[in-house]
């Protein structure tokens, strides 16, 4: 996948920048402030749907203007090209595709952006939302049946949850109880399933970057325990979901962990070796999606050489060189270890939010 036009109007920094871009890397250059993570921002937007910042959609936007807009042209490996967009109007989320207006879901499903940046160490020792998003986010390419579930438990979880709070009896709690239990088993599965396909291509890659620590070990929580059905734990919990009123079980509290031989828990981990974790998943998820999808997706990295050490950065070069993919970089300069990896990038210079090749 390839992304060989984009344009951006008052996002962040930038006000108005048209990118014509090479189907293998881009180094964005330029001072800190310019408007470099910002380029990278707009790519993700059209993959996600939402920024790699924590930040609300509602701080995306220029200062002093009252929305933001994002243009790409994606050429998929099959030949079918695509024209994206996504823009924020008077606090309303739009996207497009090939002109037409369509949900955010079918957005997302035409373009497929890996992001590694500063705050990527947070998948690890983050909250665990996060970490749901990515798994959602790898199932959702491959799954066609997963988003229409995801909606179904969401709305019958939001039912469920203001019974709750109005302390509604148990028959009219069955109802929801029933649509959460059909469709949060299959969230389930599809959420699983993926992790035992992730699992020996991060091995493989967590062996290179931590092999020190020893084996590690990924871990898959549904949310609910052990060989429990869904239904029954419901039923289980419905005293203390009254008490809290929420629900406390169920795949909305699905999570996963990873550990390694030497350091079985995150809170072994140093900041670094998060780092270096989260980079690992990156780089797995973006494996997968090839393996699966037929096509590398759009890779990402934010001022990449300021957050590792010199090894690690070649090693990372050399797998994105030959997975083939495009790559879009940010930094202060050109990385030195490009050339020694043998990347040819075209470079941009980046400079108050203006765009110069």
């Amino acid at each position: 996948m390839r992304l060989s036009e984009l344009r951006i109007e008052n996002l962040r920094v930038v006000s108005e920048s048209t990118l014509v871009l090479p189907a293998g890397w881009s180094v964005f250059v330029g001072p800190n402030g310019a408007g470099k993570t910002s380029l990278l921002e707009a790519v993700f937007l059209l993959s996600h749907g939402r920024s790699f910042r924590s930040a609300s959609r509602d701080t995306l936007s220029r200062v002093g203007g009252r929305g933001f807009s994002v243009f790409g042209r994606i050429e998929r490996a099959d030949g079918i090209s695509h024209r994206l967009g996504l823009a924020r109007n008077n606090n309303r989320l739009e996207a497009r595709v090939d002109g037409a207006d369509v949900t955010l879901g079918a957005l997302v499903q035409a373009c497929a952006v890996v992001c590694f940046e500063p705050g990527s160490h947070e998948l690890i020792n983050g909250a665990a939302d996060g970490r749901r998003r990515y798994l959602d986010w790898g199932v959702f390419h491959v799954e066609h049946e997963f988003l229409d579930d995801w909606r179904r438990y969401q709305r019958a979880l939001r039912q469920r949850n203001v019974l709750l709070r109005e302390g509604a009896a148990d028959q009219e709690l069955d109802p929801w109880e029933a649509e959460m239990a059909a469709s949060g088993e299959r969230l389930s599965r599809y959420r699983a399933d993926y992790v035992e396909q992730l699992r020996p291509i991060l091995q493989e890659i967590l062996g290179t970057f931590l092999g020190e620590l020893g084996e590690p070990v990924l871990v898959f929580e549904p949310g609910w325990s052990g060989p429990q059905a869904l239904s029954a734990a419901l039923r289980d919990g419905r005293s203390r979901d009254r008490d809290r009123g929420h629900t406390g079980r169920g795949p909305h509290r699905a999570d996963w962990s990873v550990g390694f031989a030497r350091a079985p828990r995150r809170e072994h981990l140093s900041r670094g070796q998060e780092k270096l974790c989260a980079l690992a998943f990156v780089l797995a998820q973006a494996r997968l999606h090839a393996v699966r999808c037929g096509e590398w997706p759009i890779l990402c990295f934010d001022d990449l050489a300021s957050e590792l050490d010199r090894a690690h950065l070649a090693v990372v070069l050399e797998v994105a060189r030959n997975s083939g993919a495009q790559v879009l970089m940010t930094g202060t300069e050109v990385p030195a270890a490009l050339a020694g990896a043998g990347c040819d990038a075209t470079v941009f210079h980046v400079e108050h939010g203006c765009v110069t090749p």
